[in-house]
């Protein structure tokens, strides 16, 4: 098609959606900036954005809540009885049998950039080990090699990035070497985005060739999976589990024998760790079961009545917290994609977004001026056959850094960072100075190659030195 009729042709689709104005200013641009805008215009999901706008700008509802919903059942992070310590044990046999034999890789959405913390560039660069000062990065691809020499193996890393910083990330890896990673064995792609509304339904335009657009939320992982090839990927490499998690989280476990071992033992297509909560009204996704179903349903979704019940031992009735840890079925990813018209439910946030007046003008605003829509991964636990949860202990294993300061800060996450490490040590038998207060009375930072969990350190125990009040040591 030549561009006179591609204009056409768009123009006419622009139309018939009430989306004309993204073309306004198309006779001001060159031809390289014509393209460009057309490329995007062309990338719009036309079907739906009419039900977008009507639902979730002009007749926007919160989202009811279901009629009938009860607490998910969960595996305890430690077994409670002689039964379940067999099939703990069972559980981790096959994982770590599973890991030998290739089936699992990682998989990290590291779209988001570091600007709430002050930080120029992707949330990934961001350097929280309390003495190496290692980029979260550094930290996974150091687990994922450590994890590949324990189990002599080869666990492939996929990346999804978004277009905010796909480029800054390929060449953060590249520069660093993939920090010994094979560059074969990591897997990089770009999440999809939404275009952005103002409060009449209007796309907003960024500039007079670009199309105001945010990132799809990490829900738009299992599409953009599949779209990247990186599901063809796995199925050429046998790769059949992923361990998901979210880029901020420096204490992640990625390969976890005992998880990927109850995933497939209980024939889960999408499973989930899960933490007790600090407090009724703490800001995570709470499990819950709907029609027979694991559901999250949002803290800010959540009455608070429901939210504050307890049950008869004093323990909250909805105590478990969503905190971005799943293990996915290859198959399942596949399978939700195959018809190709799969997706799951938007969510809309009011923002300020900068974008151009009629006249071409920028404007930042001050107040917010329109709506994101963005999917959560989580809404995909309803469509699994079966989905398990286990939980896992807070202080093992959820350090996220989202903020500058206060909770979940760099001071925050080192300071676990650094407990972590003596509550290993101290598993081993190693003695911890600790001060008054409880607290180490030392700065410690266990590298991946050392230990990837407390049992790794107990035979290696002869090879911590003595510790001593206020020291510095940094195990590799």
């Amino acid at each position: 098609m030549d561009t006179e009729s591609r204009l056409k042709h768009l123009q006419e689709k622009l139309q018939a959606i009430g989306q004309s104005h993204l073309l306004s200013f198309y006779d001001e641009l060159d031809d390289k900036r014509r393209q460009r805008l057309l490329e995007q215009i062309e990338a719009l999901d036309f079907r739906h954005i009419p039900e977008w706008v009507q639902h979730y700008v002009k007749d926007y509802t919160a989202v009811a809540l279901p009629t009938s919903f009860e607490p998910a059942p969960s595996y305890p992070a430690r077994p409670r009885d002689e039964q379940q310590r067999e099939k703990y044990a069972q559980a981790t046999r096959l994982g770590e049998s599973l890991v030998r034999q290739g089936k699992v890789a990682g998989f990290v959405v590291a779209g988001g950039q570091g600007t709430r913390l002050g930080f120029d560039g992707p949330k990934g660069n961001f350097p929280i080990s309390p003495i190496k000062n290692k980029t979260l990065f550094q930290i996974f691809a150091e687990s994922l090699l450590a994890a590949s020499k324990k189990y002599n193996t080869t666990i492939p890393w996929y990346i999804m990035t978004s277009p905010l910083n796909h480029q800054a990330t390929l060449e953060i890896l590249e520069s660093a070497g993939y920090y010994g990673l094979n560059k074969k064995d990591v897997f990089l792609f770009q999440q999809g985005t939404m275009p952005n509304f103002d409060f009449e339904g209007k796309i907003l335009l960024a500039d007079k060739d670009t199309i105001a657009a945010s990132p799809d939320g990490h829900g738009g992982s299992l599409k953009a999976l599949y779209k990247s090839g990186a599901i063809a990927d796995m199925r050429r490499r046998g790769v059949e589990y992923l361990s998901y998690w979210q880029v901020d989280n420096s204490l992640v476990r990625i390969v976890d024998p005992l998880f990927i071992g109850l995933h497939v033992l209980d024939r889960s297509e999408m499973s989930s760790k899960a933490l007790l909560k600090a407090d009724p009204l703490e800001k995570v996704g709470n499990f819950c079961l709907v029609d027979g179903k694991v559901t999250v349903i949002e803290y800010s979704d959540l009455p608070e009545e429901q939210a504050l019940r307890r049950k008869a031992d004093g323990s909250l009735v909805f105590e478990l917290g969503s905190i971005g840890l799943h293990m996915i079925d290859a198959a399942f990813i596949e399978r939700l994609n195959r018809g190709g018209d799969f997706a799951l439910p938007l969510h809309r946030a009011i923002k300020k977004i900068p974008h151009i007046d009629a006249a071409g003008n920028p404007v930042n605003p001050t107040e917010p001026n329109g709506i994101k829509l963005e999917t959560f991964v989580f809404d995909a636990l309803p469509l699994a056959e079966q989905s398990i949860i286990l939980e896992t202990i807070r202080s093992e294993e959820f350090a996220p850094v989202k903020n500058a300061t206060g909770p979940d800060s760099p001071e925050v996450t080192r300071r676990m960072m650094i407990e972590r490490a003596a509550h290993w040590l101290e598993q081993a038998g190693v003695a911890v100075p600790r001060k008054a207060d409880g607290t180490p009375d030392c700065v410690l930072e266990i590298a991946p190659s050392f230990a990837l969990c407390a049992d790794d350190i107990k035979e290696k125990a002869d090879r911590v030195p003595a510790i001593q009040p206020g020291q510095v040591l940094y195990l590799e």
